[in-house]
Parts: C-alpha cells; structure tokens; sequence
C-alpha cells in the first residue's frame, strides 16, 4: 500500500490550485541554476585562487575541471540510482551535498581540500542535473512540459551568465571564498521546497522486482568517460601519446561496457533502450548540437580580440550575447513547443543554428562586431528551442520508471559534446588559421580560422537535420500489417 502524502503536483496544477506546483518547480529550477552557476562562477576566480595558494594556472584550473569531470563521469550512474531509490529522496540528498561542499570549499586551508570539495560538490550538481529534467513530469501536467523544459533552459543560462559578473564583485568585495558561500543560502532554500513540495512516487519495479543499481556497469561507463574526458582535456594545444592512449582506453572501456550490459540482469542500460532510434536520434542530435555551440565560446574570443580589435571589456560584453539570448529566449522557446510540437520546433531551431553558422562562416572581417553579434544571437536562440524541444520529446518516449536515466543520457550527451566541441573546434580554428601560436595569429588567420570552425559547425547541424528527418520519417513509417496464418 503505498502511504505517500505528497501531493499529486501535475494533478493539482491542472485542477486550478497551482502553488505547490510553483513551488515545486521552483524547487527544480533553483537545482538547475545552482548546477551550471557552479561552473561558471569558479571561473572568475582562478587567478585569485592561484595567488592565495602559490599555485600555477594548471594547478589551480582542477578546480573547474574536477567539477565538470564527475558531472560528466557520474550522471548517467545518478540518474539511474533516483530511478531506483526515489528522484525526491536522492535529489534532496544531491542538494544536502551541494549545500556542504560549498561550505568546505569556501574555508578550504589548501588546494587540495578544496579541488576534493569541487569534486563533491559536482557530484551534488551531477545529481541536481541528472534528476531535474525527470522530475518535470511528476510536477508539470503534459501539455506544459515544453514550457518547463524551457524554463530549465533559461535558468540554466543564468546562471551561465551570471557567474562572472557575481563572481567578480564578489572577489573584490570579500575575496574568492564569498563565491562559494553565496551559493549556501540558494541551496538550502531548494531543499526546503523540495522537502514540502516535491512528490514522492512509489518505487521502480520491474517484472524481477524492485531493479538493483549495476555496479559494474556504472564504474566501466565512469572509468571509459574519464579516459574520453581527459583525452579531450589535457593538452589542448596538441595530441600526444597519452590522448591518444587515454582514446584507446575510451574506446575499449566503451566495448566492456556494452558486453557487460548484455550479460547483466539489471543493466544500467537496457541493450533495448540503445536500439531505440527517437532516443538514439535525440541524444545524437544533443551531442552534435552541444559540439556546435561550444564553437562559440572557443574561437569566439580570439576572433573579438584579434580580428576585431576589441578590449577585453568588449570582448566579454558580447560574449555575453550568448548566454543573455539563452536566458531571454529558453521559457519563450518552451511555450512554442507546446504549442507546435516538437518535431517542427526541433527543425525550426536547427535551421536557425545553421542560419547563424553560415552567416558567421562567411561574415566579411570589415563589418565589425554588429556582425558577429547578430548571427550569434540566432544561433543562440536557434539553441534555446532546439534544446527545450528535444529535451522535451526524449523524456515524453521514456518509461516513467527509466526517467532518471533518460535525464542523465540527455545531459551526459550534452556534455559530450561541449567537451568535444572545445577540443575539435579548437583544433579545426587552430589549423586552419596557419598560425603557430593563435595567441599571436594576424587578424587575417584569425579570421580564417573562424571560417572554418563555423563551415565546419554548419556541416555538424546539417547532420543533425538529416537525424532529424529520419526520426520523423521513422516515426511516421507505417506499421507492416499483421500476417494472416
């Protein structure tokens, strides 16, 4: 007998009584702005961190990368533990985590305390990103998912945006600690409303039972996800032995992951789910799209100052246009997806990001920033529907018992591709531009590069478009008649 008093979230909302909804909601969006606020926040703060522990720039940057590292290496196995235990139960514990990491971090005596605190605390964040997109659907009727997904995505890109510039005030007010202390009360106050408002469903089961976390599947895909991560971390400026050893053990950790998935009563993939060509097609789509965007935060910089000519100032005001057009744009771009569809926002959206990298790929050097800025603006929005949209039409094919993990495929295909993306984009801009040291590339082959890149971008959504079509196409194939004996 099931002896839950949450409320019924979805059903109430629908029933004209939309409070604890909200809150619920709110609950869920503080989780995902704390997640990606997390990130870039630290950012601003390396140099002071540096000159407080007498340590060098590839010392100190593990603070951000042990942060990203266990959100990518752990969201699928946390995903799929809320499956089993309870999103409500884990999401407050990742929240809890959150909360005390933050605490550490900010009175860490050394740097190796507090790169173990970042890392705590991306497990935290691993789980409030992993479990936020699967708990949309327990609190938000069907016909509003699309806004919600939205509504993540704008908070997401807050706190993208919002990092740096609180971050640097922060620092100059009170020193870099304050940027992790301010991130306690927010955390407390998501666990609160979650802890009043958040449903608690009844347990998974399966035709054996309650499932059991894959153990073994969940340290191969950990240990085959560190070695691709730090393949496409270390050295960004060139390809060694040990990437291309840390590929090779990607690749093999890969392979033993899909056979012990297969010899597994309780995978932490199902084999079936795989083969499913919508999740297939949505979360190759992520990946490709996450690889696209990436290109602007990498060449972007180097192009403003090199090009263009622009201070540093104005180089971070319209870097800045990205994340302000995310945050602007996500919350409309949701409501466009229930009104519309998925498909056809889906399509809608990636024809503007490849509107938006074409314009970027053959925009003349003389017409200035204006120039940039606008396309980038297009391919941002573009982003926005396009996310809210496949975000929204994967989570609608999952079982409710496998939501967590769908969250958790979603994001780690994002984050994929964001890693990716920075390494060969990087890459693509630094070949093509001819220079030895972009650092110090003439305007012209900093131009030139940036051309390339974003060819190359247009290429990589032109893919993503011909996925699209064929999942439509699929979707929309016939069934074949049933034979008759």
């Amino acid at each position: 007998m099931r002896t839950n008093m949450k409320p019924d979230l979805a059903a109430t909302a629908s029933s004209g009584e939309p409070r604890a909804a909200r809150c619920a909601l709110a609950a869920v969006s503080l989780s995902m702005l704390l997640s990606s606020l997390g990130t870039s926040i630290a950012n601003v703060g390396l140099p002071a961190m540096a000159s407080s522990f007498g340590a060098s720039f590839q010392e100190v940057q593990w603070v951000v990368l042990a942060y990203l590292l266990v959100i990518t290496v752990l969201i699928v196995g946390v995903g799929r533990l809320g499956d089993i235990v309870g999103r409500r139960r884990l999401l407050l514990v990742g929240l809890g985590l959150f909360m005390l990491a933050s605490v550490v971090c900010a009175g860490a005596p050394t740097l190796g305390i507090l790169i173990a605190a970042r890392a705590a605390q991306g497990l935290g964040a691993a789980i409030m990103m992993a479990l936020s997109m699967a708990v949309i659907a327990e609190i938000v009727p069907k016909d509003r998912t699309g806004s919600a997904m939205g509504l993540l995505g704008t908070m997401s890109a807050v706190g993208t945006a919002l990092g740096p510039s609180l971050g640097g005030v922060l620092i100059a007010a009170s020193g870099w600690r304050a940027i992790f202390l301010v991130t306690v009360p927010l955390a407390a106050l998501a666990f609160v409303l979650a802890y009043r408002y958040l449903p608690s469903p009844a347990p998974a089961t399966s035709r054996q039972g309650k499932p059991q976390l894959d153990i073994l599947g969940t340290v191969l895909l950990a240990l085959t996800l560190s070695a691709y991560a730090l393949a496409a971390t270390l050295g960004r400026s060139s390809f060694g032995s040990l990437n291309a050893a840390l590929l090779a053990g990607a690749i093999i950790g890969l392979c033993l992951f899909l056979f012990a998935e297969t010899r597994t009563a309780s995978p932490l993939i199902r084999p079936a789910m795989l083969r499913d060509p919508s999740l297939a097609a949505g979360l190759a789509m992520s990946a490709l799209v996450s690889t696209v965007i990436m290109a602007t935060l990498v060449v972007g910089p180097f192009y403003l100052s090199r090009s263009l000519g622009l201070d540093a100032a104005l180089v971070g005001l319209a870097m800045s246009t990205g994340p302000v057009v995310s945050a602007l744009t996500g919350w409309p771009a949701g409501r466009l997806v229930d009104r519309f569809g998925s498909p056809r926002a889906t399509v809608v959206g990636l024809l503007a990001m490849m509107a938006g990298s074409l314009a970027l790929a053959m925009l003349p050097r003389t017409f200035g920033i204006g120039a940039y800025v606008t396309p980038l603006a297009v391919m941002t929005a573009g982003y926005a529907l396009f996310q809210a949209a496949n975000n929204t039409a994967v989570m609608a094919d999952i079982q409710p018992h496998e939501r967590g993990l769908g969250s958790g495929l979603l994001n780690l295909s994002r984050n994929l591709g964001l890693t990716t993306g920075a390494s060969v984009m990087g890459a693509i801009f630094a070949i093509a531009s001819g220079a030895s040291d972009v650092t110090v590339a003439s305007a012209d082959e900093t131009a030139t590069g940036m051309h390339s890149a974003f060819a190359t971008a247009a290429g990589l959504i032109a893919v993503a478009l011909a996925v699209a079509a064929a999942k439509h196409a699929a979707a929309n194939r016939p069934a074949s008649p049933a034979k008759t004996p």
